[in-house]
């Protein structure tokens, strides 16, 4: 899907589209591909390109092109930005997101509980603007904690291709590893493991809904974008202390408010969270009506 929200509004401005996919899912981008041919667009109009990543910076550099959008990890972010910045080609860098859920005293805990187990097992975790850190004043603590293990606890992992599964495996094994070594290392520098956090036995690059809890700065589950099914719940004293943890990060992609006061929710969404989009009372997503990126380190532009 994030690839035909780049080239619907390029298409239909009349660009043509090179896709390099990543490095992992040519079969995906060559189906999509044939969509695109099979669908009536004329020849070559979009097109794949089955190249490694150490011949983007020349492409870029090409005539042909006039302008680069990327969705990916910061450090991609950072080799084509620097590729596109040399060549002058405008750029739209749509990068990681370590988005905070801010659970306010007076928000619906059940509600609060099931949107934002929803948004974390998105994708299996993997998704940019998932839920990644919860972060929960004192008075609702107890309940939300409890509600989120209970239901991460009840979702169904296995098989991606039945519609029952909730939790599928990582993309890749190497990417499970790097997960695990987050979790190892929270729990090492104080964090509480409250489920999961074990690596199953079996093939595929499965990993199990985990949740952390007591995390705090200095974990690499509050400093570092969490890519998997784990939640990491970050207690703090009141809502001035939960809304600076929402902002003490390097990411500014999404984020969500959970308040019954909607006019209060709204003025902490515009006025005090710094992220891209902020939600109140619901999960961050894209819209194809309104333009999409993030602040800070998620990048720059807006994707149509």
């Amino acid at each position: 899907w994030q690839v035909f929200r780049f080239a619907a509004p390029a298409l239909m401005a009349g660009n043509a589209a090179l896709l390099k996919h990543a490095s992992n899912v040519c079969g995906s981008a060559l189906e999509i591909e044939a969509v695109f041919r099979e669908a009536g667009f004329p020849k070559d109009l979009f097109r794949v390109l089955l190249i490694e990543s150490g011949e983007v910076a020349a492409l870029i550099a090409r005539p042909e092109i006039r302008a680069v959008t990327l969705t990916g990890s910061n450090r991609a972010g950072e080799s084509v930005g620097a590729a596109a910045g040399k060549a002058l080609k405008k750029t739209v860098l749509e990068l990681g997101g370590s988005d905070p859920y801010v659970i306010l005293a007076d928000a619906d805990v059940e509600h609060a509980v099931q949107v934002t187990v929803q948004s974390r097992l998105t994708n299996s975790g993997q998704s940019c603007i998932a839920a990644k850190r919860f972060i929960v004043v004192p008075e609702v603590r107890e309940a939300f904690e409890r509600g989120v293990v209970e239901r991460m606890k009840l979702a169904s992992c296995g098989d991606p291709m039945l519609e029952s599964t909730q939790v599928g495996p990582l993309a890749r094994l190497d990417l499970r590893e790097g997960l695990h070594r987050q979790v190892r290392e929270s729990v090492a520098a104080g964090a509480r493991l409250i489920l999961g956090g074990e690596i199953p036995s079996g093939p595929g690059a499965f990993y199990p809904p985990t949740v952390l809890s007591e995390v705090k700065p200095g974990m690499p589950a509050y400093d570092e974008e969490i890519f998997g099914p784990v939640a990491a719940i970050i207690p703090v004293k009141d809502e001035e202390a939960a809304i600076a943890v929402a902002n003490d990060t390097s990411f500014g992609l999404g984020a969500a408010v959970f308040t019954r006061d909607l006019a209060r929710g709204e003025k902490i969404a515009k006025e005090r969270i710094e992220a891209g989009s902020c939600f109140v009372n619901a999960l961050v997503k894209s819209d194809p009506r309104l333009p999409f990126g993030g602040i800070k380190e998620s990048g720059y532009g807006r994707e149509l």
